[in-house]
């Protein structure tokens, strides 16, 4: 009995090793939840993660925060601008995707329609009565192109006709969404690409933001939704960061690396006139809003050269509030939280043929940020940690196979250890002697 105890502890270890082995390296368990989860989250038309895709359920806001002036005087005379953070003032966005075609490749394209919704109690004061000054950017744009234009005199005139100043008081709810402007009026008479109305968001409210061509996830699921191209141009790139946790769910984040913005070779194309490089953090985009001097960055200039940052007083960059990132679970490639935050920012300077620039000094000056995010909810995070748990114990099935071999293993060996012990020994009667006297 005991013999048959002892061979059959040692087939039954050698049997979950072996089957504990294999599993491994089969991935037996780890391809049944991949192609389970690829089941669920690949984007194909009616499933419920292609409904979820094209209405998403999640709540997206928009914070948005604006820079108000407290010292355009003393501005005018070179002096350091003095600005004062305003906001958040909260929107929901309310987002939803048409004009859907999937293609042969593992995409799909798509436009994105959104609108906004004021969020009263989430922000600071009330959109449309709330004050701020900030720069005349309709007037610095009429500026920009009386260099370059010809229309350079009836520019002039209008301006001074027009009294117009380098600081200008609006609601937020007009420098967001638009307002009629009397100079981009009169200049639509002659330039009609030029919009008589100006807005920092005008055109963006109600409509959509250009094409989208997204991953569908066919070819790797943790690809799913992933933007490649938005208006035939390509998306910028994120870089692993850290590891996070997003309400108990484990999380990779990836961040909008610096060299987005650095002053490199590859972002010569930005150097407006050729060869004139702001600087580190920056991005003139003048050439893709009508000659408009506007200047991209990261809120406060967080990352940028510190030229900028010490020019305005202000300025305070934070990591925590100001990069951009997305946190990613890696079993399923869902985003749990994300948050896309840039700034606007005007290039001004002194010209001399306008004296309403005064004595300013040549600056990259904030007008407004913005804060982008989205969280995962309580719910929702429930339900995926469920999944992930419960995908988790499918896949280390092999391990725990594996542990109850060793655990055979070692009674096999403690048995073995005790036969031989007793082998040695004898029992009493072989013990006795052969011969008696």
């Amino acid at each position: 009995m005991g013999r048959c105890c002892f061979y059959t502890v040692g087939t039954l270890s050698l049997l979950l090793l072996v089957t504990s082995v294999t599993l491994l390296v089969a991935r037996v368990f780890q391809k049944a939840v991949d192609q389970t989860i690829e089941k669920n989250v690949v984007l194909r038309n009616g499933s419920e993660t292609f409904n979820s895709w094209k209405n998403p359920p999640l709540p997206v806001y928009s914070q948005f925060y604006f820079f108000n002036v407290t010292n355009p005087e003393e501005i005018l005379r070179g002096e350091t601008p003095r600005l004062e953070e305003v906001g958040p003032y909260t929107y929901r966005e309310l987002r939803n995707k048409a004009d859907i075609e999937f293609g042969d490749n593992g995409t799909i394209s798509a436009v994105s329609n959104k609108a906004y919704v004021f969020e009263r109690n989430q922000s600071v004061g009330d959109a449309k009565t709330d004050l701020i000054r900030t720069l005349n950017i309709p007037a610095l744009t009429a500026m920009q192109l009386a260099q370059l234009h010809i229309l350079r005199e009836l520019i002039e005139a209008l301006l001074k006709a027009y009294q117009q100043k380098l600081f200008v008081t609006h609601t937020v709810d007009e420098l967001l969404w638009g307002y009629k402007d009397e100079i981009l009026s009169l200049i639509n008479i002659f330039k009609p690409d030029i919009s008589p109305y100006f807005g920092l968001f005008y055109g963006k409210n109600g409509t959509n933001d250009g094409d989208y061509v997204f991953l569908t996830g066919e070819d790797n699921y943790l690809n799913f939704s992933k933007i490649v191209e938005w208006n035939g141009k390509t998306s910028v790139y994120i870089t692993f960061s850290d590891f996070e946790s997003v309400r108990g769910l484990p999380a990779l984040r990836y961040k909008v690396p610096a060299e987005i913005l650095a002053n490199t070779s590859d972002n010569a194309g930005f150097c407006i006139p050729e060869g004139n490089c702001l600087g580190s953090g920056v991005l003139n985009v003048s050439i893709c809003k009508n000659g408009a001097p506007i200047v991209m960055s990261f809120p406060h200039f967080y990352q940028a050269d510190e030229k900028f940052v010490s020019a305005i007083d202000g300025m305070h960059p934070n990591k925590d509030y100001h990069e951009t990132f997305v946190d990613i679970n890696p079993l399923t490639g869902v985003i749990l939280r994300a948050a896309k935050r840039f700034q606007i920012n005007v290039y001004v300077r002194k010209l001399d043929e306008f004296s309403e620039t005064g004595n300013i000094r040549t600056l990259v000056f904030p007008v407004m940020y913005i804060n982008e995010s989205v969280l995962i909810d309580q719910e929702t995070a429930s339900r995926l940690k469920s999944v992930i748990n419960t995908a988790l114990i499918i896949t280390n099935i092999p391990y725990i196979v594996m542990a109850l071999g060793v655990f055979f293993g070692l009674i096999f060996t403690w048995l073995a250890c005790r036969g031989q012990g007793s082998l040695d020994e004898g029992t009493a009667d072989e013990r006795a002697p052969l011969i008696r006297t």
